[in-house]
């Protein structure tokens, strides 16, 4: 009962955050608002959540099935049609994923002064899960792997809709006024939608696909979306509530971090992340006249940030969040391989 209390002041204080964040027109202000919110409390006032609260990992994830289903939704014939298109762009995105783990495990071995094994696994663009458990077992620094994969995702998706603003010279998504839901959106699809979640998230899990509790709704939605059979429209205050608890579970992550360790893990992830970008808007460039897609929309789609909050971005952005997720979801499973090949050629050379 106490930890749920927690969790729905902080909810609360962190839609605050979203709230104040909006109205300063910032981009994606409700996810961006709540993590600035929570991680700021998290820093600077230390007793103001107890040291064994948990934030519900469960209660999250039924806001993550409904962004997956409101990305579902957006899967259309048009967008499955046109994959055989974007061929050159997963597969520069294989090449994309080696490079962006060597520049990374780089910056951590050699700047930041990690162990090997922290470092290479701090490194990986992408299997955020994954690289967690695999870092333990080889004797990584988990606290510290930890926090510098969580950095890459919130550095990501704080600067990229800023950093965007900034290059078209004016706000864009949701900072200029764009809606996530469809006009007139009200409560008459949310039982469908969450029953089609709840399913989804339990396919997810069970198949154990990549960002399970998100990607299995969204193909579940799919589904019914291209059946024609109905409609699944979700008003924005529940995607604007969704963004609000994404982001207050994110910046919770901050708890229990010492100034110097923070400190240096943020310098050393916005290295990363900037390193990062740098190759996904060269990809990109590469791909706009193969593709025919716009640059945004391929940067978007090359950006190592979490699955759900590059979804995010892209809804606020109105670039098909299903092409984009789809790009994500390839990454983290290339990720995944690569991180397991390049563990099985360095023991090679051990031996």
């Amino acid at each position: 009962m106490k930890n749920a209390l927690i969790t729905l002041l902080l909810t609360m204080l962190a839609g605050l955050g979203g709230y104040i964040a909006s109205w300063l027109n910032t981009p994606l202000p409700y996810m961006l608002g709540s993590l600035v919110t929570t991680g700021a409390l998290v820093l600077f006032w230390s007793g103001a959540i107890p040291e064994d609260y948990k934030f519900p990992m469960n209660f999250r994830m039924v806001f993550l099935s409904i962004i997956g289903v409101t990305i579902g939704t957006r899967v259309t014939p048009d967008v499955i049609m046109a994959l055989p298109n974007y061929l050159p762009s997963f597969a520069l995105l294989t090449l994309f994923v080696f490079a962006a783990h060597f520049l990374n495990y780089q910056i951590f071995r050699k700047i930041g002064g990690y162990d090997h094994p922290t470092a290479f696994y701090s490194g990986t663009p992408g299997g955020l899960i994954e690289a967690i458990a695999m870092g333990e077992a080889s004797g990584a620094n988990v606290a510290i792997l930890t926090i510098q994969q969580f950095l890459r995702i919130i550095a990501l998706i704080a600067l990229m809709p800023i950093g965007m603003s900034i290059w078209y010279g004016e706000p864009v998504g949701s900072a200029s006024g764009l809606s996530f839901a469809q006009a007139g959106a009200d409560l008459h699809a949310m039982p469908l939608v969450l029953l089609l979640g709840v399913m989804g998230m339990w396919l997810g899990v069970r198949l154990r696909i990549p960002a399970g509790q998100l990607t299995g709704p969204m193909f579940i939605a799919a589904i019914a979306t291209m059946s024609g059979l109905t409609d699944m429209s979700v008003p924005q205050w529940v995607v604007n509530l969704c963004q609000i608890v994404i982001g207050t579970s994110l910046g919770i992550r901050f708890v229990g971090l010492k100034g110097s360790t923070l400190v240096r893990a943020s310098w050393l992830s916005v290295l990363s992340v900037t390193g990062m970008l740098g190759m996904a808007l060269a990809c990109a460039m590469i791909l706009v006249p193969i593709t025919g897609l716009p640059a945004d929309v391929l940067l978007i789609s090359f950006a190592p940030g979490g699955v759900t909050e590059m979804a995010l971005i892209a809804l606020s952005l109105h670039a098909n969040p299903a092409l984009v997720t789809m790009h994500h979801i390839y990454r983290i499973i290339v990720t995944v391989i690569e991180m397991t090949i390049m563990v099985r050629i360095t023991k090679r050379k051990k031996l």
